[in-house]
C-alpha cells in the first residue's frame, strides 16, 4: 500500500511479468488509478512496437479533478525499449518505468499519482530505468532513448 492508501491490483504485476519474460506478447503497459483513487489498475497493454502509439495514449490520458471535471491525466507506464548500440555490439533491452504527470493536469490527480508511485514500483521487479515526464518533449522517442541508453544507442 502506498502513502496515499492506494493498493496495486494483482493484474498490474501479472501483465508486467509477461512483458519482463519477453515473449513478445507485451511491449508496453499503461497503468492508471481507478476512478475512486483506491487502486492502481492496468489501463492498457499492447504488443504494438510503434512508439508513437504508446506516446499518443499517454498524451490523451484523462483524469477527473476535484470538481469532477475531466482534464489531462497522469499515468504510470512501462515500456520495453530495444536499441542498437553505437559500437555495433548488438542490441540491448531496457525495461523503463515512466511516471507521466503533465504540467496541466489537475492538482488532486497529480498529488495522488505522486504519492502512489513507489507502491507500484516496489511491486514491479526488474525495472532498469525510471523517468519522470511532465511535458510532450519529455516523452519524445529521441529524448527517452538517450536517457535509457545513456547515450550508447545508435
Amino acid at each position: 500500500m502506498s502513502q496515499s492508501g492506494v493498493s496495486v491490483s494483482p493484474e498490474c504485476i501479472n501483465v508486467f511479468n509477461e512483458l519482463k519474460l519477453g515473449k513478445g506478447t507485451v511491449k508496453f503497459i499503461i497503468y492508471k488509478l481507478s476512478d475512486d483513487y483506491k487502486e492502481i489498475v492496468v489501463e492498457d497493454s499492447s504488443q504494438d512496437t510503434e512508439y508513437e502509439v504508446f506516446r499518443e495514449k499517454l498524451l490523451s490520458a484523462k483524469a477527473k479533478g476535484i470538481g469532477g471535471s475531466e482534464g489531462p491525466g497522469p499515468r504510470f507506464a512501462v515500456y520495453d525499449f530495444e536499441y542498437d548500440l553505437k559500437s555495433g555490439e548488438g542490441k540491448r533491452n531496457k525495461i523503463t518505468f515512466i511516471a507521466w504527470s503533465p504540467d496541466n493536469a489537475g492538482i488532486k490527480p497529480k498529488m495522488t499519482y505522486a504519492s502512489s508511485k513507489d507502491a507500484l514500483k516496489r511491486s514491479l521487479n526488474g525495472i532498469a530505468v525510471e523517468l519522470q515526464a511532465n511535458d510532450r518533449d519529455d516523452i519524445e522517442y529521441e529524448t527517452i532513448i538517450k536517457d535509457v541508453s545513456k547515450g550508447t544507442a545508435a
